[in-house]
């Protein structure tokens, strides 16, 4: 019985983790094409696609006058 519950709750959480995979996907795609096409730009473009909500919400911040 406790097994159920627990299947219940990955298969909802699954949807979330598709899309996040989707979206650190296309901002590795975005990061590293415009890199200047070097190994290290694009490791770098790479860690940018792992931390990239952290620009939108410093940005949104910076929009609200935080």
């Amino acid at each position: 019985m406790g097994s159920d519950t627990r299947d219940k709750t990955l298969l909802r959480d699954s949807q979330w983790g598709f899309i996040f995979v989707l979206a650190y996907i296309g901002a590795a795609i975005y990061f590293i094409s415009s890199s200047d096409g070097s190994f290290w730009a694009g490791i770098l473009g790479l860690l940018q696609a792992i931390v990239w909500p952290v620009y939108v919400v410093y940005y949104v911040l910076l929009g609200f006058g935080a």
